[in-house]
């Protein structure tokens, strides 16, 4: 029995987010504006078989695969959404789930952190994989569960503001997405990524 934790699809892959995936992946790199899906599944070792499923279902490229203790996670692109969408449908098809089985998204925590400090910001830019923040900037800090949704949150929030992203990580128990820039632009940034994961269907309890 296979659990479908994450199922997000991206219809235009922002460019920040595109770049920090390319920072991270191994696989086929994805390039602004491709469409994308991420799926997460447990237990984690079956991902193989579902991006086996996708790749020869379709012209889609892989830009990561992951196992960790308990989740395993893919991602698939292409510029063509039609081929994403049926990489997805492959994937539903041999678990035999829908879309709506997936976990629905459930915000872990989120703070804003205004004018930040300079110590600060050296701390967080030793570790980051995206772009740096800068004294006197807003952080955004989101986490999300499953992890894997940050990437859409991510997405959502660079569409509707002008941000900088900072890091991501759509791997574990719970996804991390940091973002910075002015106030106006963060709250609106927060804003979208929280909408956007608040309106995703599926169930509240895992099965």
């Amino acid at each position: 029995m296979i659990e479908l934790r994450t199922y997000a699809f991206l219809d235009n892959l922002q460019p920040q987010l595109a770049a920090l995936v390319g920072t991270t992946s191994r696989g086929f790199l994805p390039v602004t504006g491709v469409a994308a899906l991420w799926i997460e599944i447990a237990p984690g070792i079956a991902i193989h078989r579902l991006l086996d499923q996708a790749l020869k279902s379709t012209r889609c490229q892989p830009a990561t695969i992951a196992v960790e203790r308990a989740f395993g996670i893919m991602e698939v692109h292409h510029e063509d959404q039609g081929e994403v969408r049926q990489a997805g449908e492959a994937v539903l098809r041999s678990i035999e789930r829908t879309e709506n089985d997936r976990m629905k998204p459930r915000l872990v925590s989120s703070q804003i952190i205004r004018s930040i400090e300079s110590y600060h910001t050296q701390l967080i830019n030793r570790t980051r994989y995206g772009s740096m923040i800068l004294p006197g900037q807003s952080l955004y800090i989101l986490e999300t569960e499953p992890a894997a949704y940050a990437v859409l949150a991510a997405n959502e929030a660079e569409k509707a503001a002008r941000i900088q992203l900072v890091d991501m990580n759509p791997i574990g128990a719970f996804g991390r997405l940091y973002l910075a820039g002015g106030e106006a632009d963060i709250d609106a940034a927060a804003a979208a990524a929280e909408r956007c994961l608040g309106s995703l269907g599926g169930r509240t309890t895992k099965s």
